[in-house]
């Protein structure tokens, strides 16, 4: 952040959760903590792209924010369908871009809800936009003699020491990152089998090793103590023709519009953040020192009143609800890997989804038998209907990327941009 200069911060949330409310309190009396309210040259914003079918909320789920809490922001924009419908109405009558191109860039999934929350932050003339996910609390959590150790996180501050250095800072993760419950593994499904079925439907930043460790922690991933008591940035090195990132705890430097790219993915699947890893080949990325508790279990809401649990609990694979959303996690995973396989080893494409096919195809009868669910065959069937359609996939990628282009180019060429 550049001393002496009056600074505009966007914080973005794409969300759907009726915890939203709490953890928007838990950040602004970080951020109040951090010394960052107190501080007249800096305007912090909040830009909430909300939806309403994801847990069946209302509205005011979202906009009913506490006055004591509204007080303490500069301002608010609450985002919902009447509000896109708006601006891609604006769009299309300024003949920027055309209905279908406005659905391919603000149409439904989180790569939709995260771009219009980007492009609001970029017509409001934000400096910086700093995305939070609504199931991740400004916390790191380590385990030291075998207690959960607790510490708060100025998350929003760390970004702002560095992004003005980059053009894109992201920060680490703890608490229940992995959908991959604690198994024990057996005569059914071997930790082989096991690992070949990961391998098969994961990208490459998941390394089995790693993976493992998690599983035995019961599904926790701790914050290393080397990252907290350290105070530097490190660069993200290209892996494979992407610069990995994630999508909350994520912070995106606005002050060229041209040097923005916008999220996507492929229809019915997750990945948006890693497809914008592989447009970040000239871009400078930069691993910052905080983290975020990610509650992805939706257990630990208590938490964010200030219950502090010794232990946290094993997530094991032995209820309907761990098993399910183990296998939402699997359809969403490999619903993208073909795509994700396409642009980054292009050259190698055919060759490496015959060998995912043949891990599958291997695999999901024991992990069918394993959990007592026929269903996770779907895989197959996913992987075979995206491997299908992987160049139509490719194509809207790169469509979205010229029709961003073209937003941006309007932002950059008129005084459309609102002060705030």
């Amino acid at each position: 952040m550049q001393k002496g200069k009056n600074i505009r911060i966007g914080i973005g949330f794409a969300t759907g959760r009726k915890s939203f409310q709490k953890v928007l309190r838990t950040n602004i009396y970080n951020w109040k903590e951090a010394g960052l309210l107190e501080n007249k040259k800096i305007s912090l914003n909040i830009f909430v792209a909300y939806d309403l079918d994801f847990q069946k909320t209302k509205t005011t789920d979202y906009t009913n924010v506490h006055p004591e809490l509204v007080e303490q922001i500069n301002s608010s924009h609450f985002i919902g369908s009447i509000n896109i419908k708006k601006e891609i109405d604006d769009l299309i009558r300024k003949k920027i871009i055309n209905m279908n191109e406005a659905r391919m860039i603000f149409g439904k999934g989180y790569a939709g809800r995260r771009n219009i929350v980007l492009y609001n932050a970029i017509k409001h003339n934000m400096d910086y936009l700093l995305f939070l996910d609504d199931d991740e609390y400004p916390l790191a959590v380590t385990n030291t003699s075998k207690i959960a150790s607790w510490g708060g996180q100025h998350v929003l501050a760390t970004h702002l020491k560095y992004i003005d250095h980059a053009d894109i800072t992201h920060g680490n993760h703890c608490g229940y990152i992995s959908p991959i419950p604690y198994m024990e593994f057996n005569h059914i499904m071997t930790e082989t089998d096991f690992r070949s079925f990961i391998g098969a439907i994961s990208n490459d930043i998941i390394q089995w090793s790693t993976l493992k460790n998690v599983m035995e922690n019961g599904g926790v991933t701790y914050a290393d103590t080397k990252v907290l008591a350290n105070d530097f940035a490190t660069e993200v090195q290209e892996k494979n023709h992407a610069k990995f990132i994630s999508g909350g705890n994520l912070c995106i430097n606005l002050n060229d519009p041209l040097r923005i790219f916008p999220f996507y993915n492929p229809p019915g699947a997750r990945g948006e953040d890693t497809f914008l890893s592989t447009c970040l080949s000239e871009r400078k990325v930069l691993r910052v020192p905080c983290y975020t508790f990610h509650d992805g279990f939706s257990t630990y809401n208590h938490l964010l009143d200030g219950v502090l649990p010794l232990r946290l609990k094993f997530i094991k694979a032995d209820t309907e609800q761990i098993t399910a959303r183990f296998y939402t996690a699997c359809l969403g995973w490999i619903r993208y890997k073909p795509l994700l396989l396409y642009i980054t080893q292009p050259d190698h494409y055919e060759k490496n989804i015959k060998e995912v096919w043949k891990q599958l195809n291997e695999t999901l009868p024991k992990i069918c038998a394993y959990f007592g669910r026929p269903d996770f065959m779907n895989v197959l069937a996913e992987l075979n209907n995206y491997h299908e359609n992987v160049d139509k996939h490719y194509r809207e990628f790169l469509a979205t990327q010229r029709i961003w282009a073209k937003i941006m180019e309007h932002f950059c060429a008129s005084s459309v941009r609102i002060s705030v």
